[in-house]
């Protein structure tokens, strides 16, 4: 599991999906600024096999796909929310950044 949250990206998307909401493919590609679709896709992919994300498929023209968090991953956001509360604190102290900055610059980098 922890593979799989440390790969490029994976942080970041789950954590606009925790913050924001289920949303489309689109959407959530934007939120997550700099990512690529292919890139968007396979980790949508394994985060749906593992059972973090959901992937809901309306059968309309143009065919609308909704991904947001499964109660799996609500367990783990509360973990995030610790992590970005003590990213807070440290940011306050002059020595660090919040999460959500510190999962773009890591889908950045990587």
């Amino acid at each position: 599991m922890l593979e799989l949250l440390t790969r490029p990206w994976t942080l970041h998307i789950l954590w606009a999906l925790s913050h924001d909401g289920p949303m489309r493919f689109g959407v959530l590609r934007r939120q997550v600024e700099g990512i690529s679709s292919r890139v968007l896709t396979e980790r949508l992919r394994t985060l749906e096999e593992k059972k973090f994300v959901f992937r809901h498929y309306e059968p309309t023209i143009p065919p609308a796909v909704t991904y947001g968090i499964t109660e799996r991953m609500k367990d783990i956001e509360k973990v995030l929310e610790q992590l970005e509360g003590l990213s807070r604190k440290w940011q306050g102290e002059g020595g660090g950044e919040g999460v959500g900055a510190s999962a773009r610059a890591v889908g950045r980098h990587s």
